[in-house]
């Protein structure tokens, strides 16, 4: 026997709490007698032993990791192959031979053990939720149940050929920057122990009275060379990046003003937001197109971000939904979301196309998110330009004023 987490809806109220079932499909067999609407179950990590529970530290199914370039190839090999005419079981089989990444390889392996053994495709996936997350098996059961599954797997394949991209400029984006002040960081610790210390024995004969700039920074490079002094900051700085990481995992509202931070950060918050907003929108109008109901394709809308300010947006406008109050108003009502995403939406639930909508609100969002990535890297070179002028030149003003003064009292 095992246990699941659920949450979901009763008589109107949200519920959460853990069930008892053989599988996955008993626990939500029994939800569904009790009368709950579920929105999330999935396994938990405690296992059942007669009456016993006992923690279990492993679950391979669920924790194999697969890059999502090779998630990317395999679905959209899946889909041509579809389009082709072939059954489902024979194009796993020669997908099997095909893959050469390891756990994909014993995934696809067990997907279609699973497939002969009479367990359809959707349920298989469902069994991997660390490579086919909710998104993926939504799609392909919405597929298996109109008889389209290629058409599905190919708005699968679209989906993650979005999220790469989004991901793969969003890095190239903060590479630039990332190294340029990694290089400024690099240089002032070694002029402070290398060239700083050539300085001090220079000045140590002249007597005069060092300017205060000049001061702070022979301290600062006294401490990062002695034993000490450089072994502490550096510990301080790991055991400082260690404690904020557990912060933000444990502590809720930490986490939440962190993301309030990142959400609205000078340059890159907006480019952040644009692609939230784009891949939220993208889902939305592939789960409504596929048949999904609203209450639960916000629910997995949600898996797309980790961001708090946009899940608890997304909650309230899940529960508002569930109380029968439009989306125009709800979308409105979280100041998180623009006015722009609410005002298209309000056209789409007009005109009764709102699938579409998404779709045309994802594709304004993506051209925002290529306007700004367009303009951060214009933007982005002179500003780190001036950061490692100020930084290193400043550096050198400091320790040369000393010798200026000089000049000017031999004058």
């Amino acid at each position: 026997m095992l246990y699941f987490d659920y949450t979901g809806i009763s008589s109107g109220k949200y519920v959460t709490g853990e069930i008892q079932a053989l599988n996955q499909e008993e626990a939500a067999f029994k939800l569904k007698n009790d009368k709950i609407i579920i929105t999330k179950l999935i396994k938990s990590k405690k296992k059942v032993v007669g009456e016993k529970k006992v923690e279990t530290s492993f679950d391979f199914g669920s924790k194999t990791k697969v890059p999502a370039k090779e998630v990317m190839i395999f679905t959209k090999q899946f889909a041509t192959m579809m389009k082709a005419g072939l059954p489902v079981l024979n194009i796993l089989i020669m997908l099997e031979e095909q893959i050469t990444q390891k756990n994909l390889k014993r995934i696809v392996g067990e997907v279609k053990k699973d497939l002969e053994s009479g367990i359809i495709l959707s349920k298989s996936f469902e069994k991997h939720p660390a490579v086919f997350d909710n998104i993926y098996v939504n799609l392909t059961k919405a597929g298996e149940a109109s008889g389209k599954l290629d058409i599905f797997l190919e708005r699968i394949v679209i989906g993650l050929e979005k999220r790469e991209k989004i991901k793969s400029k969003i890095k190239s984006a903060l590479f630039y920057p990332a190294t340029l002040f990694t290089v400024a960081i690099a240089v002032t610790i070694f002029m402070l122990i290398n060239v700083v210390p050539v300085f001090v024995k220079m000045y140590q004969g002249m007597g005069a009275k060092l300017p205060a700039p000049t001061v702070v920074i022979i301290g600062i490079s006294n401490f990062i060379r002695s034993p000490f002094g450089g072994g502490l900051l550096l510990v301080s700085v790991i055991a400082g990046i260690f404690i904020f990481r557990h912060l933000i995992k444990t502590n809720y509202e930490v986490k939440k003003k962190w993301h309030r931070f990142v959400f609205n950060m000078p340059i890159f918050g907006n480019l952040i937001q644009k692609s939230i907003f784009a891949r939220i929108a993208l889902v939305l109008g592939n789960l409504n197109q596929a048949g999904v109901n609203l209450i639960e394709s916000i629910d997995i809308a949600k898996s797309i971000t980790t961001n708090t300010l946009v899940i608890e947006g997304l909650d309230n406008i899940k529960k508002g939904v569930f109380s029968g109050e439009s989306l125009t108003k709800l979308f409105n009502r979280e100041k998180v979301f623009p006015q722009t995403f609410a005002q298209l939406i309000s056209v789409g639930e007009q005109t009764g196309s709102l699938d579409d909508m998404f779709g045309s609100i994802a594709r304004y969002y993506e051209e925002e998110f290529d306007v700004a990535v367009s303009n951060l890297s214009s933007l982005i070179e002179p500003i780190m330009i001036v950061f490692m002028g100020l930084t290193i030149g400043g550096l050198m003003v400091a320790m040369y004023a000393p010798i200026f003064n000089v000049g000017a009292l031999i004058k």
